[in-house]
């Protein structure tokens, strides 16, 4: 291992006051604990905060790599494929590369996951977005997701933020 390795690999605590957390104040927050960098791209994990009642990202699948969520605290509702699923506490839920899909808080309270990005790379995405002062047009975020194999579905998005009543 060179020292770049070495140095990526250190043993580390990352308390819970560390990492970057960015996002809209009112809305949907991540905190960006391991950046593929951090784990010589292998994974990335952030943690979602959510709002009562708030989609996390529009219904989206990437061809590159797998998602695990784990549920924290709240209600944690989502489609996966075609099916609707909801999670709670201690719950893990894995979208699979190629499957589309989207996760939101289904209920009253705030709800906070750690989502495990495998192999690492998307993370950087979420960043681009966390950064925007608005959150870009349809047409806007599916160019900005291109390059990371992302396809987005806007029409079905709409459909679940009325269908649940969901801030996005």
């Amino acid at each position: 291992m060179d020292d770049e390795e070495t140095a990526a690999a250190a043993v580390r605590i990352l308390r819970a006051s560390d990492g970057d957390a960015m996002g809209d104040p009112a809305g949907v927050r991540d905190r960006f604990m391991i950046d593929g960098e951090d784990a010589g791209g292998r994974f990335a994990l952030v943690q979602h905060l959510f709002p009562p009642r708030a989609l996390l990202a529009p219904v989206h699948l990437h061809h590159l790599e797998d998602e695990y969520t784990y549920v924290l605290s709240g209600r944690i509702g989502g489609i996966l494929g075609e099916e609707e699923v909801f999670a709670e506490p201690g719950d893990l839920v894995f979208k699979p590369r190629n499957q589309w899909h989207t996760l939101w808080n289904a209920g009253d309270e705030p709800a906070a996951v750690l989502e495990l990005i495998s192999p690492a790379g998307l993370e950087t995405f979420f960043r681009w977005v966390d950064s925007q002062t608005e959150f870009p047009t349809p047409e806007v975020l599916a160019e900005m997701a291109a390059p990371y194999r992302c396809d987005v579905d806007p029409e079905r998005t709409g459909r679940i933020v009325e269908q649940h009543g969901l801030t996005f």
